[in-house]
């Protein structure tokens, strides 16, 4: 039976900032327009937004790339300067820029102030003042909107040498909730997603394919897709969720359900090599 219900942003901007790396940024981007936004995606790579982005506009999707650092204020000038040249009405942010290198895994002994604070500022310090920025100009106009941030299951639970990325994206998530509340009767809600394991090129740095491993990890026994985190997104940045603000949504397939999936050392399973296992855990 049809329901009629469907995601709808016609005539409203949506700003997707990290959407140049062809995973979860970039699929938002394509599904955002293809509900009917005007995507301003943003990426500090020009390259990036070449490979995996300006196709999506030559398929007719609206579409306007920016090349922007979205962790400084320059870039975040550029992005509004763009958005305001950018017909429509500004509605939406998606905050996706972030991340973790390998070389970030390590033990909390071994954590300096700059490995902190770099993982703080790609993380939460970019969504934070990215947020910020939309959300003055969205309220600016009068208008009610929607901001939808990601955080990480490490953020929901432990994450054992991954300290500094598990904290900010935990923060992430005290960030929405205090958001959620100042911009409540502004009309602008504000909520986050934490995904699991997702199946993307940045987590491929790190996690082989082990069927078997997933199966006995996950409670649906395989790890995500860009399209599953994007479409959680979407749900999360269109009326059809009105009336929910201040919320992260786990997105994991169940991983939380089990968390099975630290071995003995308390070090991950995902990780695929077992010199890296060594070092990231030598104390």
């Amino acid at each position: 039976m049809t329901t009629g219900v469907s995601i709808n942003l016609d005539g409203r901007i949506v700003v997707v900032s990290g959407a140049g790396g062809g995973g979860i940024g970039t699929t938002v981007t394509r599904l955002a327009a293809d509900a009917g936004a005007t995507v301003v995606a943003v990426s500090r790579s020009q390259d990036n937004l070449d490979e995996h982005v300006v196709p999506l506009a030559g398929e007719g999707r609206d579409v306007v790339t920016v090349a922007a650092d979205a962790s400084t204020d320059d870039g975040i000038a550029t992005v509004l300067d763009t958005v305001r040249r950018t017909p429509g009405r500004l509605y939406g942010l998606v905050n996706i820029a972030g991340g973790a290198a390998p070389a970030t895994w390590m033990p909390s002994t071994r954590v300096t102030r700059d490995d902190w604070r770099a993982l703080f500022q790609a993380n939460l310090e970019t969504a934070f003042f990215m947020s910020q920025a939309i959300s003055g100009e969205i309220r600016s106009n009068g208008n009610p909107g929607a901001i939808v941030s990601v955080s990480s299951i490490s953020g929901m639970n432990t994450a054992p040498f991954h300290i500094a990325y598990g904290t900010a994206k935990a923060a992430i998530v005290a960030m929405t909730r205090t958001m959620a509340v100042e911009l409540a009767l502004d009309g602008i809600r504000v909520n986050a997603v934490a995904p699991g394991v997702t199946e993307t090129a940045a987590s491929r740095m790190y996690v082989d394919d082990d069927p078997e491993r997933d199966r006995t990890a996950i409670a649906m026994g395989r790890r995500g897709t860009p399209e599953e985190q994007a479409g959680a997104i979407l749900f999360l940045l269109s009326d059809l969720s009105g009336y929910v603000t201040g919320q992260t949504l786990l997105v994991d397939g169940g991983l939380n359900l089990k968390w099975s999936h630290l071995g003995a050392d308390n070090t991950s399973l995902f990780l695929k090599d077992e010199s890296f296992r060594e070092v990231i855990s030598r104390h």
